[in-house]
């Protein structure tokens, strides 16, 4: 643990104590007490000054969008944040435009069933890794670790050959079935989280005679439920947002059959005038504002465990 020392005189101690000793004094004390909340007046309005300004910084280009989604076509660029015109007809009309159900609905479903994919199998690995010690083991952990260290490009292709051999170009199987091997990311997350978990519960349960299947979904898993639950949003999010991998996979199949980001780039080429379109980009706004509800729910729902994950990943026992 950090810590600094400092030596005490003889003359503060007791004859029969040494005449010096170590005493502890904590960084961390120190270190609340530099970050405390400003005491002064001033300092707290300027603290919140600063704090609305960033809010309100990154709240800007959600209100934008919101603001020209309400816009007729000739002012959805004007930069103005209450509109001119009200056009709440957009909303109406956008589902007629655009088969924007189907492509929610297919994103929906392919988040789910990457986050649910990755989220369990790396946890199954993340335990194999915190529970078991067999030769090798930091040697293995480092080499998964060092495949974050690859660039996607330098992968991509030999991924896409390997889906076009078992002929699953087209469908959603490779938009989520790569999440059945775990994430080095994820590993890393769940391992520390496991670390932290004592291990007599594990020794007590053995001797009761529970399997090492059973010490994973018995013990680890109810105890890492935060740990899951943030896993999931983090991959349920990336997986919403893919817009690679469906222009990659989907691109070539039927457009009820896109995933939202690639319905969304789908309609700004077919609004462009230069390719035919007339310029009724207030759709394209209307579908974008409405794509990022599932996103707000699921954050919505979720953010105590995303908190207490994000607090807890880092423990290692």
């Amino acid at each position: 643990m950090s810590s600094s020392l400092r030596q005490v005189p003889p003359a503060a101690l007791p004859a029969q104590e040494s005449a010096t000793v170590a005493v502890t004094v904590p960084k961390r004390s120190r270190w609340r007490r530099a970050v405390a909340r400003p005491k002064t007046l001033a300092g707290r309005i300027v603290l919140a000054v600063i704090l609305i300004g960033f809010g309100l910084l990154f709240l800007y280009p959600f209100v934008w969008l919101l603001a020209a989604s309400f816009k007729p076509r000739g002012e959805v660029f004007d930069n103005l944040l209450i509109p001119k015109t009200f056009v709440p007809e957009n909303y109406v009309e956008v589902w007629n435009q655009l088969p924007l159900l189907s492509w929610m609905w297919n994103s929906i479903a392919i988040a789910l069933l990457a986050a649910g994919a990755v989220a369990i199998s790396s946890s199954i690995v993340a335990f194999g890794f915190a529970y078991f010690k067999f030769p090798g083991r930091s040697i293995l952990f480092g080499l998964i670790l060092g495949t974050m260290m690859l660039p996607g490009a330098v992968t991509m292709i030999p991924i896409y050959l390997i889906w076009k051999e078992t002929g699953m170009l087209g469908t959603w199987v490779p938009l989520w079935g790569m999440n059945l091997f775990g994430s080095a990311f994820y590993i890393f997350l769940q391992r520390q989280f496991f670390l932290g978990l004592p291990r007599e519960l594990f020794e007590a349960a053995r001797l009761d005679g529970a399997s090492y299947w059973g010490l994973f979904w018995r013990i680890a898993m109810p105890l890492s439920i935060p740990s899951f639950i943030i896993v999931f949003l983090f991959e349920f999010q990336a997986s919403w947002n893919n817009l690679q991998s469906a222009l990659i996979y989907l691109n070539a199949g039927s457009v009820d059959e896109f995933t939202a980001p690639l319905g969304i780039a789908y309609a700004m080429t077919k609004y462009s005038p230069t390719a035919g379109g007339h310029g009724d980009y207030q759709y394209v706004m209307v579908a974008s504002l409405i794509v990022t509800v599932p996103m707000l729910i699921l954050f919505a729902f979720g953010q105590r465990y995303f908190i207490e994950g994000v607090a807890t990943q880092g423990r290692k026992g």
